[in-house]
C-alpha cells in the first residue's frame, strides 16, 4: 500500500470528518518515508492502528436551566492512544464541537504528548454545550450531568482530562466535585485544578509561556531574540493572555488581540495597565475585545483577523484553521519570519506550505503549544507525590521541556541550514509511540 492508497482508505473510513482527515494527512506525509524504511512498523501495521482511536465514547447530557427548561447536549471522549501512558487531553465545551474536531485534537495529542518526553497518551473530549451566557448554576448542573457518564471512563492511571476552550477552573471544579462524590476518592483525575485543591503553579500560564519559549528557541537558531520584535497574537483567552505576558518579559511588543467579533490593533503594545485591563475584561467581566479598543482609543477591526497587521512574529492562539492561505501569504509579504502556534492546527495546509516554501521559522502546534500538557503531566506527578513545587521550579521544568522538544524537532527536521519543524515534530513524536506499540504486541 502506498501513501495515496493509505489516505484513500482513511478517507473512506472517516467520511465527513474534514478536520480529522486534515490532521492525519499532515502527519502521515511527514512520517511515511520513516514508515517505509522500517519494515517492523509495516509488518505490525502501525499506521492503520495509530489512526484508529482505541475507544470513542458518545453520550447524551441532559441538564436543567434556571427557568426550569430541560436541555440536551452531546458529550464525547476520544481515547486515542495509550501506548506510552494514560490518555491525556482536554475537554472542550463549544457549539462547534463534533466528532471530527475531537478526533483531530486527540490525534494531534498523541504526538504532542510524546514530544514532551513524559509518560502520557493521547485523548480529547468535550461537548457542544456553550457555557457563554450561562449562569454558574446552569454550568454546574451541566458539568455534573456530564460527569455522571464520563466518570466511569476516567482514572489517574486510565484517562486524565484537563481544560480547553470553554473549560476553565470553574468547570474543572464542578466536574471534579461530582467525580469525587461518585467515586468517594480524592485522586488526580483532572489537571488544571485550582491551587488550593491540587493544582500546579504556572498551569494557567503554561501553554502561552511554552509557545513563546519555543519561538525563542527558533529565533535563536538565527541569532535573534524577542527584543524589539513586533508580535501579532490572535485570541484573548488563557493562551493569548500569558503569551502576551511572556513576550513582554522578553522585550517584545504585542500589538493585537482578537475574539470572534474581530481584532484590536494597539500599536503602542498591550502591556502594563493595558494587560491588566485585558485580564480583568476576559477573566472577570467576560467581555469582548471591542471594549479594550474603546477604553484605550485604538482601532477595532470588526469581522477581521489580525494577520493583515505587519509584524516580525505571529502567535496564533485562538482556534483551528484561523490562518488561511491568503493570510499566510500576507504575513510573509509583510515581513513575518517566525510563527509559533499556541492553538491546535491554526494554519490551513496551503498556509503551512507557504511558510515552509519561504523558509519561515514555523513551529506547529503539536510542538509549540506542548507546554500546557507538559505542565498537566507535572501536575499529575505532584498529585501522585501529594506535594507541590515552587513556581520557579515548575517554570524551569517547562523551559527545559520546550528546549527538549525544539531539539527533537531539529534532530529529525534539519535540512541543511533550514529546519522543517513540521517534519521534525511529526517524526519525533511518532517514533516513540510506534516503538512502544511494537513492544506491546498487536492489541
Amino acid at each position: 500500500m502506498n501513501l495515496q492508497e493509505f489516505m484513500q482508505k482513511v478517507k473512506a473510513n472517516n467520511a465527513n470528518e474534514p478536520e480529522f482527515l486534515q490532521s492525519v494527512e499532515e502527519v502521515i506525509e511527514s512520517i511515511w518515508p520513516v514508515y517505509e524504511a522500517n519494515p517492523q512498523f509495516k509488518q505490525a501495521n502501525i499506521l492503520e492502528r495509530i489512526v484508529e482511536p482505541e475507544r470513542v465514547v458518545m453520550f447524551r447530557v441532559p441538564w436543567v436551566a434556571d427557568n426550569g427548561d430541560v436541555h440536551v447536549n452531546r458529550g464525547y471522549r476520544v481515547e486515542f492512544n495509550s501506548a506510552i501512558g494514560p490518555y491525556k487531553g482536554g475537554l472542550r465545551f463549544h457549539p462547534s464541537v463534533n466528532l471530527s474536531i475531537l478526533k483531530f485534537l486527540g490525534f494531534e495529542q498523541i504526538f504532542k504528548n510524546s514530544l514532551t518526553t513524559l509518560p502520557i497518551g493521547g485523548g480529547k473530549g468535550g461537548s457542544d454545550f456553550n457555557p457563554r451566557g450561562k449562569s454558574d448554576g446552569e454550568v454546574m448542573r451541566f458539568c455534573q450531568s456530564f460527569m455522571l457518564e464520563l466518570f466511569r471512563h476516567l482514572g489517574p492511571n486510565t484517562d486524565v482530562p484537563a481544560g480547553d476552550i470553554g473549560v476553565g477552573k470553574r468547570e474543572i471544579g464542578y466536574m471534579f466535585g461530582m467525580y469525587k462524590k461518585i467515586k468517594n476518592e480524592f485522586t488526580g483525575v483532572f489537571t488544571g485544578k485550582s491551587l488550593n485543591w491540587g493544582g500546579s503553579l504556572i498551569r494557567p500560564e503554561a501553554t502561552g509561556y511554552g509557545t513563546v519559549y519555543f519561538a525563542e528557541d527558533m529565533l535563536a537558531t538565527r541569532g535573534m531574540t524577542f527584543e524589539d520584535k513586533t508580535v501579532v497574537v490572535s485570541g484573548s483567552g488563557n493562551v493569548s493572555q500569558f503569551a502576551i505576558e511572556k513576550v513582554n518579559d522578553l522585550g517584545g511588543k504585542v500589538v493585537t488581540i482578537s475574539d470572534s467579533e474581530g481584532f484590536v490593533h494597539d500599536p503602542d503594545g498591550i502591556k502594563g495597565d493595558k494587560w491588566e485591563y485585558l485580564m480583568d475584561l476576559k477573566n472577570v467581566r467576560r467581555g469582548r475585545v471591542k471594549e479594550y479598543a474603546e477604553e484605550f482609543k485604538v482601532k477595532f477591526y470588526a469581522g477581521q483577523r489580525p494577520w493583515i497587521t505587519k509584524c516580525d512574529v505571529a502567535l496564533p492562539c485562538a482556534t483551528q484553521n484561523e490562518i488561511d492561505a491568503k493570510e499566510a501569504e500576507t504575513l510573509v509579504k509583510n515581513g513575518c519570519f517566525c510563527i509559533s502556534e499556541g492553538a491546535n492546527m491554526p494554519t490551513v495546509p496551503d498556509g503551512v506550505k507557504t511558510f515552509l516554501e519561504n523558509k519561515v521559522l514555523y513551529g506547529p502546534g503539536k510542538a509549540a503549544n506542548a507546554g500546557g500538557v507538559a505542565t498537566s503531566a507535572l501536575e499529575m506527578t505532584q498529585n501522585s507525590m501529594r506535594m507541590g513545587w515552587h513556581r520557579e521550579e515548575v517554570d524551569e521544568k517547562i523551559r527545559d521541556i520546550m528546549k527538549s522538544i525544539h531539539e527533537q524537532c531539529v534532530m529529525y527536521g534539519a535540512d541543511g541550514d533550514f529546519v522543517n519543524y513540521v517534519k521534525g515534530a511529526n517524526i519525533a513524536g511518532y517514533m516513540k509511540v510506534a516503538e512502544a506499540m511494537l513492544d506491546h504486541g498487536v492489541l
